[in-house]
């Protein structure tokens, strides 16, 4: 090893970096023998409209006085803060402020998560794939499939056993592909025996080549519903094509309470409640999610005793982007015609009320012993205190969801977090920022370490790097709360 080579202890690979070089990670790095941070630590400003920062962090044309700083609108996050490996050190930045009079302090560390995924919700009601279906991302099994929801489909990406329990290629696919999906980038999934999906978080998802443009209104069933009024009248028969709940207007309940007639429509598939059908055709990505491309092909012969020449039949799909008018002719058969201008309205009204599709990625990971032992020498107390909301989380200044039961388990909408919030280590494993706040009265308790306690001003005098980011406009500010500030 060259003399001049410094080692880095931030993560477990603790790389060697010789001068003017960068460790595995490219966040460390050898610059005139000493081991910095490469990336800027990130702090809010606290906004009061959607990009128009309130006040500046700190003024720079003045030395810090050792006083409090007393106002709320500057909020430290661990976004390039460092880690507290080897996992016995306090956490990188402990700041004091104060909020309406009472003392707060903020916790601020990297994370190093083996322990983490992301949940992805795709909005469309094309089929992705069958649920438990291996997503691959450079051919790697990097996830799976979930349920389908109400116009979504889930994946669950990553989790400790894709990370660490397989090959050293699934590992590094999986810890690329989870990195770029929390740090808002595209990436190119593949379903076994299912779709090819590119995903991005905050924008609409792209199966199989095609960007989809909306998600459902609602099943078969629910459409039917929603829309019987406007029909009533127009139309003597309509049958919205869903996967999962097609529903036939004439059956339903909305449309015998409007007095449709009978039609002696007959509909393939397993009949459940009236005018409700399951397993009409296989799941697929044409109409409502189903492998069909002609809609006549889930229908049976009229039944003669009930439908009558020149019977008008609407088949629509649950957005609106399939559609079909058809008449009866002399044998009970349909004939497709140009949809009357009358029914337009009402399939133009069903895309109206499909919501844009997106991606949605919530990164998911737990908070460890290491971690927080970086809070406190007893971590179950900081464990405690989240549980009882005492202590806010956030993770780079982002609302997260808490899981209930035992540890810290956390979820995070990427999308409202500043930019490249998410590292990673070769080890494989995410590097994500995680803050907890609460009163500094409680932060002794804990066992906190008071000693590495600084003023928020104190950080300004040091020469590290710093990165001022409007704070998302629609995120609680961290510093407020009612459960932090009730109890003065």
């Amino acid at each position: 090893m060259a003399d001049d080579a410094i080692r880095c202890d931030a993560c477990p690979v603790l790389c060697y970096i010789k001068p003017g070089r960068t460790g595995s990670c490219d966040r460390y790095g050898n610059h005139e023998g000493k081991l910095v941070r490469l990336d800027p630590h990130v702090v809010l400003d606290r906004a009061l409209e959607r990009g128009e920062s309130v006040v500046p962090f700190l003024e720079r044309n003045r030395d810090w006085d050792g006083t409090l700083v007393s106002h709320n609108d500057t909020f430290v996050t661990a976004i390039g803060a460092g880690t507290t490996y080897p996992d016995y050190k306090p956490a990188p930045f402990i700041i004091s402020s104060q909020v309406d009079g009472v003392d707060m302090v903020t916790v601020v560390t990297e994370g190093i998560f083996s322990y983490c995924g992301v949940k992805v919700k795709i909005d469309t009601d094309r089929h992705l794939g069958a649920e438990c279906s291996t997503v691959r991302s450079h051919g790697e099994a990097v996830g799976h499939v979930t349920t389908s929801e109400y116009g979504s489909q889930m994946l669950s990406l990553g989790g400790v056993r894709h990370l660490t329990g397989g090959s050293r290629q699934e590992g590094t696919a999986t810890c690329d592909a989870l990195l770029r999906l929390c740090n808002g980038k595209p990436v190119d999934l593949t379903i076994d025996d299912g779709a090819k999906v590119v995903v991005q978080a905050g924008t609409a998802p792209i199966v199989d080549g095609v960007q989809e443009e909306r998600m459902r209104v609602g099943c078969g069933s629910a459409t039917i519903g929603m829309f019987a009024k406007q029909w009533f009248g127009k139309v003597d028969e309509v049958v919205v094509v869903d996967d999962h709940i097609t529903g036939v207007l004439s059956e339903h309940q909305a449309g015998k309470l409007l007095g449709v007639s009978e039609t002696g429509i007959k509909l393939k598939g397993r009949r459940s409640t009236p005018g409700r059908y399951f397993q009409v055709a296989e799941p697929g990505t044409s109409w409502g999610g189903t492998n069909i491309d002609d809609p006549l092909s889930i229908l049976g012969k009229f039944n003669a005793k009930k439908a009558w020449p020149g019977l008008r039949l609407l088949m629509v799909s649950t957005t609106g982007e399939h559609f079909a008018y058809f008449e009866l002719d002399e044998d009970l058969k349909p004939n497709e015609r140009e949809l009357p201008a009358h029914l337009r309205e009402s399939v133009a009204r069903i895309k109206e009320n499909c919501e844009p599709a997106l991606c949605t990625v919530l990164f998911m990971g737990g908070a460890g012993g290491s971690l927080r032992a970086g809070v406190t020498e007893n971590p179950v107390r900081l464990t405690n205190s989240v549980r009882d909301a005492l202590t806010r989380v956030t993770c780079g200044g982002a609302p997260v969801y808490i899981w209930p039961g035992g540890g810290i388990t956390f979820m995070a909408d990427v999308t409202r977090m500043p930019q490249n919030a998410f590292g990673y280590v070769p080890t494989p494993a995410l590097v994500a920022p995680i803050e907890f706040t609460l009163k500094l009265s409680d932060y002794a308790q804990l066992g906190g370490y008071l000693e590495n306690v600084r003023p928020l001003g104190s950080i300004v005098a040091e020469s590290e790097k710093r990165h001022r980011v409007t704070a998302h406009s629609d995120n609680p500010w961290p510093l407020q709360s009612q459960a932090l500030t009730k109890r003065k």
